[in-house]
């Protein structure tokens, strides 16, 4: 049998599953397997990197699932600084150049993994590349940020965004001892949550001293007379800063399949098949934060950027070109974050996000305690919970809270993906002792809310 030709485009989660386990799979003689990664580091979890500035953890070692060295000696030729620039699918090869050399060179496939990730949002702002404004995107962002942070001569930092990097990183700096704050162009920190649970995100924030400011758009960036950030400029005010944090989300990277005339969805993410098979290219595979997913909750494709998800399709991929068979049926968009001790979570649609499909939902909210109430320790919670007018189907589920609050959204997760109904829901025979529950799980107590306002009928929109 001839040896067939692999090449993936990324050297992080999607893309080195892909090869790892397509090398279990086949061996050498079977499968030759190249991957190109522009920058220094492969498979990290780029997750941890608020934890590292925080000092919670080590790094970046620590960071780093398999050394460059452990996937070459599995028979993997990874090949780092090296970046693709450009796909030909006709004639089924790569160009790829050497970053430190300038050399390019073509590569043949006989099947191509795009795993390109996501370019964080930076938007085209006066001083926004100035020295002191930091992207938290790969370890090289991480080290970058530390360093930064010896070098400013104050403690002022100001985070651009409050989404799940932005309040990660008001923690990382909290912990380092930098007066922070948050300034977001939304109503309330937290848009992967609806408003009224975001305002209690916000509450919490100001309750560890870092200032919140909503409803304010940055314009621009101010620097000092050495031209290192001095200030973060909105509309209304500047707010002084020695450091700043961008936490502005992220778009799919995918420059290099768009040139190629690769298919993408309404987000600029991939499109694929349930293989993770590009749609229309029959040994072109994506995979991680490039690609849009199915969601199985509202039936549309969506990006939702996330480690885990990369992982499997990598996974997915790795078994389909290794020989077997593998599937990735989609996402409920399940999501947990945490800023000092508050835990928040989501899975599932938010309230706009079940209107813009044509969903009618009731929506109800509790609140209960993480443990029984007359147990040291028992934090409060609040759960939110959307579910279907007419057949009761759950739609969506949202956790703030303290210790504790935030695994619970898995019972939701799992939920949705079985499509059940929030009455189903009611009768789950869940885990209770009192040092972990109330005798009611607060999620089955908001499950009980919200299958009492199906049965009555209450339309909340």
């Amino acid at each position: 049998m001839a040896q067939r030709r692999l090449v993936v485009i990324g050297g992080d989660a999607a893309g080195m599953s892909a090869a790892s386990r397509a090398r279990r799979l086949k061996g050498p003689e079977q499968l030759a397997i190249t991957a190109f990664e522009r920058g220094r580091f492969a498979s990290y979890s780029a997750c941890g990197i608020p934890y590292w500035a925080g000092g919670v953890v080590d790094g970046p070692d620590a960071l780093i699932a398999r050394t460059p060295a452990e996937h070459r000696e599995r028979g993997i030729d990874l090949q780092l600084r090296t970046e693709v620039t450009e796909i030909d699918p006709d004639r089924q090869r790569v160009r790829a150049r050497d970053l430190e050399s300038g050399r390019e060179r073509w590569h043949g496939y006989d099947d191509l993994v795009v795993a390109t990730g996501a370019r964080p949002l930076r938007p085209p702002l006066e001083g926004i590349d100035a020295p002191g404004v930091h992207g938290v995107q790969t370890l090289g962002d991480g080290q970058a940020l530390l360093d930064g942070l010896r070098a400013a001569e104050g403690r002022r930092a100001v985070v651009i965004g409050a989404g799940y990097i932005g309040v990660e990183m008001a923690e990382a700096l909290t912990r380092r001892g930098h007066a922070v704050t948050i300034v977001e162009r939304a109503a309330q920190p937290m848009s992967t949550l609806d408003p009224d649970m975001g305002a209690l995100v916000r509450e919490a924030l100001c309750g560890m001293g870092i200032e919140v400011v909503t409803d304010a758009a940055v314009t621009g960036v101010v620097t000092g007379p050495d031209r290192r950030v001095a200030a973060v400029a909105t509309k209304d005010r500047e707010y002084p800063a020695d450091v700043v944090v961008l936490g502005l989300g992220v778009r799919p990277e995918t420059s290099l399949a768009e040139a190629a005339g690769l298919p993408l969805g309404t987000s600029g993410g991939l499109l694929t098949d349930l293989a993770m098979r590009v749609r229309g290219h029959g040994n072109v595979w994506a995979g991680g934060d490039c690609v849009e997913v199915l969601d199985l909750v509202s039936g549309r494709t969506r990006h939702i950027a996330l480690g885990t998800h990369a992982n499997k399709h990598g996974q997915v991929i790795g078994t389909n070109v290794g020989g077997g068979y593998a599937t990735f049926p989609g996402v409920v968009g399940t999501a947990v974050s945490k800023v000092c001790d508050l835990e928040i979570a989501r899975t599932g649609l938010l309230e706009e996000q079940a209107t813009a499909v044509g969903l009618a939902f009731h929506a109800v909210t509790v609140e209960s305690t993480s443990r029984a109430g007359y147990y040291p320790g028992a934090a409060p919670m609040t759960v939110k919970m959307l579910a279907e007018c007419g057949t009761g189907r759950l739609l969506g589920v949202q956790i703030v809270g303290r210790e504790g609050a935030a695994k619970r959204v898995d019972v939701a997760a799992v939920a949705l993906t079985a499509r059940m109904t929030v009455d189903q829901m009611t009768a789950l025979d869940l885990g209770y002792a009192p040092p972990f529950s109330p005798v009611w799980d607060p999620v089955l107590v908001a499950a009980r809310k919200a299958s009492a306002a199906v049965a009555e009928g209450r339309l909340t929109v």
